[in-house]
């Protein structure tokens, strides 16, 4: 009995402190932390620039890594800026992954405004944070807070840290 009050105690913590609801839950992702002057690293196995549009599609395993963040796709399309920032933002495509700290994302698409400093994930998503995780239509991540909204037929997996 007193593992099911400790269970229903961590569940209700949970709900209160995210904000749970059958349509939406709000969650810590991710260590935030500054990378704006991390070096960005790159790699693919191929790519394509168009100077004209301002487009570049890096395809087949691509892998982006900018200090604590980590992100992997099929294929990654860059929009670039005339602006100071270089990025307007990235549209990822296929298998994505993103990685931040303890963090792990699932989805089919990413989108990333580089400005704005958000993620938002869609298609099939699934968190995992330790133990726990999260299923949703929808994730959108606030880098600069470190918290993101998951929206659409949210459904969560409790597990103790004892399993």
């Amino acid at each position: 009995m007193a593992i099911f009050r400790s269970l229903l105690f961590s569940v209700f913590a949970f709900v209160i402190s995210s904000g749970v609801s059958a349509q939406e839950a709000e969650v810590g992702f991710g260590i935030v932390s500054e990378n704006r002057g991390e070096p960005v690293e790159v790699t693919a196995d191929s790519l394509a620039v168009d100077q004209a549009t301002g487009q570049a599609l890096f395809a087949g395993s691509v892998v982006i890594v900018q200090g604590e963040m980590r992100l992997s796709a099929n294929e990654v399309l860059v929009f670039y800026s005339d602006g100071p920032q270089g990025v307007d933002r990235v549209e990822a495509t296929g298998d994505v992954i993103l990685i931040s700290g303890e963090d792990v994302a699932e989805s089919e698409r990413a989108d990333y405004d580089v400005a704005d400093e958000v993620i938002v994930m869609t298609g099939n998503v699934l968190l995992v944070q330790g133990p726990s995780t999260l299923t949703a239509d929808k994730m959108t991540v606030q880098l600069d807070s470190g918290t993101a909204q998951m929206s659409g037929r949210v459904k969560t997996i409790f597990q103790s840290e004892d399993n």
